[in-house]
């Protein structure tokens, strides 16, 4: 089993496909590809008969690279990594970090794949794929791919939680395009395990975390925020500015469970794990902290009441001791 986070800020566990069924899948795709390419032959054949040998043997060039290379990439692309192979095996490639792929990785895993796969008719993906831990061929490892499987059971899945309402929305002018994959994958692992860890373990790493993103996009993250509240903040504005990339403006309009986020492989999302709403600031006023919130919150340690029946708030998005 193995945890990967979509670019929708949703995190999976989902298990990496496997050579035997990812050679089913690549069969499936050379099996199509193939009748494909035998029709267009036929087509040129008979089209440029009376054209010189040159000509001929130029048009054979194209139709090669077109149908047999550039038409996966296209597939690929288009469908956010699901060619019809995949699909009929329920798999899906995905980045490092398992957020959607795009042209790019496609074009570098069919670069590569006409050598390792038609070229050596598979055998050095195979044993690529047999050496991999995680069952990469070397098209993957070069473009920072991976090919998973997308049916898993629901109760398996795990969710990014959203932040207070009233964070919702208020850094839509960061700059994001700074912060790397593997930064994106950590707070978000973070965000998923923080009612698991230590509450002072869980306090020092939203820090640390907070502190690196804060670097990465040029602005101080806010005094006024929580580290943990305000990394999830932040995650929920790449999570719809990845929705708009992916489906249109109309995707980041609402969904269940995470705002404005398309449901990814078409599992549900849980309900959000925000025990209590936070109220919205006034008009004029700062943002309440989270230690100033009506009721308790996943980002505040459960604490014991007062006499007076106020919560006392460790300050941090960690879990109970």
């Amino acid at each position: 089993m193995s945890e990967l986070v979509t670019g929708e800020a949703v995190a999976l566990e989902l298990r990496p496909a496997k050579l035997p069924s990812r050679a089913l899948a690549v069969l499936l795709d050379l099996v199509v590809v193939g009748l494909v390419y035998t029709l267009v032959t036929i087509a040129l054949v008979i089209s440029t008969a009376s054209l010189d040998e040159a000509a001929q043997i130029a048009l054979s060039i194209a139709a090669f690279i077109l149908v047999l290379v550039g038409a996966p990439i296209a597939v690929e692309t288009l469908s956010h990594g699901r060619s019809l192979g995949k699909m009929a095996c329920g798999l899906r490639v995905v980045r490092d970090d398992g957020g959607p792929i795009r042209f790019r990785h496609a074009l570098v895993r069919g670069a590569v794949g006409v050598v390792e796969i038609l070229m050596t008719l598979g055998v050095v993906a195979s044993i690529a794929s047999l050496v991999s831990a995680r069952g990469r061929r070397l098209g993957d490892v070069v473009a920072g791919t991976l090919v998973v499987r997308e049916r898993v059971p629901v109760g398996q899945t795990a969710f990014v939680p959203p932040p207070p309402p009233w964070l919702s929305g208020r850094f839509a002018e960061l700059d994001l395009s700074g912060v790397p994959d593997g930064l994106w994958l950590a707070v978000r692992q973070y965000l998923t395990r923080m009612r698991q860890l230590d509450p002072q373990v869980g306090s020092a790493m939203a820090q640390r975390l907070a502190a690196d993103v804060a670097a990465r996009t040029g602005t101080p993250a806010p005094p006024d925020v929580p580290p943990a509240a305000y990394l999830a903040a932040v995650v929920q504005e790449r999570q719809v500015r990845e929705a708009r990339r992916a489906f249109g403006s109309g995707a980041a309009a609402g969904g269940p469970g995470m705002p404005g986020v398309p449901q990814p492989f078409g599992a549900p999302v849980p309900l959000p794990q925000w025990s209590a709403a936070v109220p919205h600031p006034p008009a004029g006023g700062p943002c309440p902290s989270v230690a100033e919130s009506a009721g308790p919150v996943p980002v505040v340690d459960a604490a014991p009441q007062d006499q007076a029946g106020d919560h006392r708030a460790s300050g941090g998005f960690a879990p109970p001791a």
